[in-house]
């Protein structure tokens, strides 16, 4: 019989891009475990150390219900990947007249992806090396599977379509998170997007802050500079890329990761 799925919190989250979070916040559901080992992974207490608690799909599907009511502007999964049966059971019980997000490190299977059971696919594009991604994220071929997944998605929601407050009902957001002495890895990435997938948007992130077990590499023990930044975001410019987030480097801060509390949950098994 397979696992119930572990939840670390459900709660309105307000940190995503705008059309995401838009004013009464995205109904975030924070999964535990992760198929990435990120080294400075932000989330690290519940990605690698997998704190939460067991919920029923039963329960799932009422934490569903209950964001919906306070007013959530869609239901936000992330890191579903592992639990995407228990997500499908939930489902099954009650399906939110609001869109359902698949927020996930890229780093995934293309059939999980063909359910089509999503209406806005929210997704990483960590690395076009396979050598970072092994370094970093323990991820071997992660650029094969992300680089499937991701054009999987796009197949699905290659036209984006957005409500009459600017928030998005439907598409694909590929996310990029700069890291430190990797600008080369960054406009790879760029450049990827442009030419597979153009008609999506892109979120260049420069959240980064050395956390988890960073501190072993001295290469990424530290924020990404303001010049290393400036030069990621003059060519994302270049390629005149229309669809484009662009993260403020404040963001670098832990003061934005969330409270693992539990909140949200309720009843636990």
């Amino acid at each position: 019989m397979p696992l119930f799925p572990v939840v670390a919190r459900a709660a309105l989250h307000f940190g995503e891009e705008p059309c995401i979070s838009g004013k009464n916040g995205s109904g975030t559901i924070f999964f535990s475990g992760c198929p990435l080992s990120c080294v400075y992974c932000q989330n690290y207490e519940i990605s690698h150390l997998k704190k939460g608690v067991l919920i029923t799909p039963q329960r799932l599907s009422e934490i569903f219900r209950e964001l919906e009511q306070k007013g959530a502007h869609n239901i936000n999964l992330v890191n579903p990947t592992h639990f995407i049966w228990a997500i499908k059971e939930a489902l099954s019980i009650y399906r939110p007249k609001i869109p359902l997000v698949y927020n996930s490190g890229g780093y995934d299977l293309p059939q999980v992806i063909k359910e089509d059971i999503f209406d806005i696919y929210l997704m990483d594009l960590k690395y076009i090396s396979d050598e970072k991604a092994l370094k970093y994220s323990k991820a071997e071929n992660y650029f094969e599977y992300a680089e499937k997944s991701i054009k999987t998605a796009y197949k699905l929601c290659s036209e984006s379509v957005f409500d009459s407050q600017g928030i998005m009902q439907k598409g694909l957001i590929i996310r990029h998170l700069c890291l430190p002495l990797a600008t080369n890895e960054a406009i790879r990435v760029i450049d990827w997007v442009s030419e597979n997938t153009p008609k999506a948007y892109l979120s260049i992130m420069s959240q980064y802050f050395p956390t988890g077990k960073a501190e072993q590499y001295s290469e990424i023990n530290r924020k990404i500079t303001k010049r290393e930044y400036e030069k990621v975001l003059s060519y994302v410019m270049e390629k005149n890329l229309e669809n484009v987030f662009v993260q403020e480097r404040s963001s670098a801060d832990k003061t934005y990761v969330p409270e693992f509390d539990f909140e949200g949950l309720g009843t636990r098994i």
